[in-house]
Order: C-alpha cells, then structure tokens, then sequence
C-alpha cells in the first residue's frame, strides 16, 4: 500500500485542528451533521400532537443500503404499509441513515408508506390511556389513510409497544380490511421475557398482595403524577445496556479523527438522545396491564372498558424477535402465534436486540427483506 509522502501528511497541529472541529460539531452542532430523517414526506393530518406522514415515492431508480445497490421498483403495491410506532420513541429510527432507512427501502419495494407519528405528549396529554390511543385516535388516522390512498385494505407494521397497539386495534375493531399484520418485538407475553420476565413475577406476586390487604389502585392514581418526560426514557433506554451506552462514547473519543464515524454518532444520537415522554394514562396501563397481570399473555387485552381479544385477529400474521433482545426475548412474543385466530403465521427469530431487529446493522438483510418478501406476497 502506497503511503502519503512526508510533506503532504497532515502535521499534528492540523490533526488536533480536526479533531477539535469534529469535536465541536459533534457537541454544539449535532443535529445541524446528523443525517437522520432525510427521505421526503408530507404531512396530510396534524392535529396539534398527533401528526400522519406519507412517504413520498422515491424518484432515483436504485438506492444504496448498506452499501448494496437496491432496485426501485416501478410497480406499486395496492395495499398501503401503515407504519404504527411505540410511544416514547422519535420517528427518526424509522429513517436513522441515508443507507439505512427502512422507510426508504420499503419505498423502493414499490410500497406506499405512512407512517403515524405520535407526537411529544405533555402535562396537558397526561390523561392519554390505551383507550385514547387505540380506540379514539387510531380509527381516524386509519380512516385518513384510506381516504388518501383511496384503498380500503391496509397492512399495519407495529415495533415494540407499536405492536402492542396494531394488535389491540385488530382485536378490538371489527375491521376485516387489515390484510397484514407485521410485529416486531412485542411483549404479549412479558413474564415470559427471560430475567426482566422473572422481575415483573416477582412484583406481579407484591402486587397481588397489595390487592388483597390495601386500597390502593395504580389507575387511581393522578395520570399527571406518572407522567414521564423523555429524558427519564433515554436515560431508561440507555439503562439496558449500560456498558454498550459507555462504549459509544468512549469509542467516540478514540475516533474524534474519524469524520465519517463522528457523523454516524451523532446521527444514532439524534435517536438515543432525543425519546419522547409517555403520557400518565400509558404508564399506568402497560405498567398494570403488561407487566404485572401480563394480560396479553391470556389473549385478552382491557382498553378503557372494552376488550381485545387476539382470537378476533384474521389479518395474515407475520412475527420477529431479536435473538439478543434482553427486553423482549423470543418466549415473550412466541406465545402471539398461539393466541391469533389468523390461518396465515410466521414467527421469525433474527440476531439483533430490542433496537437492532428494527434498525440494526442486519435489519436490512433480515427483517426489512423478510417482511418486504412476504408483503409483497399478500399485497397485490
């Protein structure tokens, strides 16, 4: 390998010179280098929190992910893919890099994509339950869609807590015009979900006894009280993995020289650093519903005064877990399969943690082909 010669190589002042710049971009001037969130959209519903997205389709006849030249597809698919988000999450890791955005990518398979994005709940929005989210605003958003798209049938795409709302919304309403259903790392079953599972027993038995011996209801609680702001939620998510979470930085100061890499960090920062807050109806809800009385796991799921049941479910079911997800393993979502009255069932484990079976280094090569290969199949 030729070497630069001596006169032309960077002297260590110019290379301090770099690294400082680099270091005070990536401090002061973050979002301004991040490339997050790029693929163009338009807003076709905003009502002041809760806003609708629609992806544009993409102009370029092959795009890059990962490095790998991606065919766009010229033929669209009928069935629109609504993409249904956590809470408490941003809507950038649905579009994190330029070369590895899952919304761009199901563009290029000829996929017309929204996407709803939930907003920044504050203390005005404290009251907001599973009701709110799955019976009030939902429906509508839907009904927007299909409005727009002037197609009836929709495939829903639900992440995490996002999937826990796709499915609820199936097994509430009687809306047989869900064709697909795609589910990425969902807690249906949390007390399944390895050492954290053991954890929601362990205070599940607790609270049986405060039950028993108290009057004390978590739902009576003021909302307002459990509202969580979403500094709380980065650094709970960053909890997870404590050890990763320093590595990052550390690796960032090794590599303040490396342009490239400090744009890449601050680019999963914009991510990382930027959750949003859960509303107090939510925490409340997923606190009694999901990981103490694990409600999900018998098929039945209380929203407000109704009832999910998961054997209403028909749409054609597709199911991933990340085989290194501590939040939710493989027992935690397997037990879906069992519970769906759909003919149509697929349950995939894929490497990735709780983050990476959604936006991780092998989503690409995993979870975005598999889903686009079977969409694909089930949307004409």
């Amino acid at each position: 390998m030729s070497q630069r010669p001596p006169a032309l190589r960077p002297t260590l002042r110019q290379r301090a010179r770099h690294m400082l710049g680099n270091a005070r971009d990536r401090l002061l001037h973050s979002q301004a280098i991040s490339q997050a969130g790029l693929t163009p959209y338009d807003v076709i519903h905003d009502d002041g929190l809760v806003a609708l997205r629609h992806y544009r389709p993409l102009a370029e006849e092959q795009i890059l992910v990962d490095g790998s030249t991606v065919p766009v597809a010229k033929k669209r698919q009928r069935v629109p893919l609504v993409i249904v988000p956590p809470l408490a999450v941003n809507m950038l890791i649905y579009d994190l890099f330029p070369q590895r955005s899952l919304v761009k990518y199901l563009l290029a398979q000829g996929f017309d994509v929204y996407l709803i994005d939930w907003g920044t709940p504050t203390l005005r929005h404290a009251h907001y339950d599973l009701h709110t989210y799955v019976v009030e605003l939902m429906p509508d958003l839907l009904a927007r869609i299909r409005a727009h798209s002037g197609e009836q049938d929709l495939s829903l795409h639900g992440w995490s807590m996002g999937g826990i709302l796709a499915l609820c919304y199936s097994g509430l309403h009687d809306d047989k015009h869900i064709r697909n259903l795609v589910v990425l790392a969902a807690p249906v079953n949390s007390h399944a979900s390895g050492a954290l599972g053991k954890v929601y027993q362990f205070i599940s038995a607790r609270a049986e006894w405060v039950r028993e011996h108290t009057g004390f209801r978590i739902h009576k609680l003021n909302p307002r009280l459990l509202y969580t702001p979403g500094w709380v939620n980065t650094i709970g998510f960053k909890l997870t993995n404590p050890v990763g979470s320093l590595m990052g930085y550390w690796d960032l100061v090794r590599r303040l020289g490396d342009r490239d890499f400090v744009v890449e960090h601050a680019t999963n920062a914009a991510f990382l650093d930027r959750m949003v807050a859960y509303t107090g109806g939510i925490v409340q809800d997923m606190m009694v519903r999901i990981w103490i009385d694990n409600e999900m796991a018998d098929g039945r799921m209380p929203v407000g005064k109704r009832e999910a049941r998961l054997d209403r479910i028909t749409a054609h079911l597709l199911a991933f877990a990340g085989k290194s997800d501590t939040m939710v393993t493989q027992d935690a979502l397997v037990t879906l399969m069992d519970l769906v009255g759909s003919d149509d069932r697929s349950f995939h484990v894929i490497p990735g943690g709780h983050m990476g079976v959604l936006a991780g280094s092998k989503a690409p090569a995993t979870a975005w082909k598999m889903t686009a290969d079977w969409l694909l199949l089930r949307s004409a």
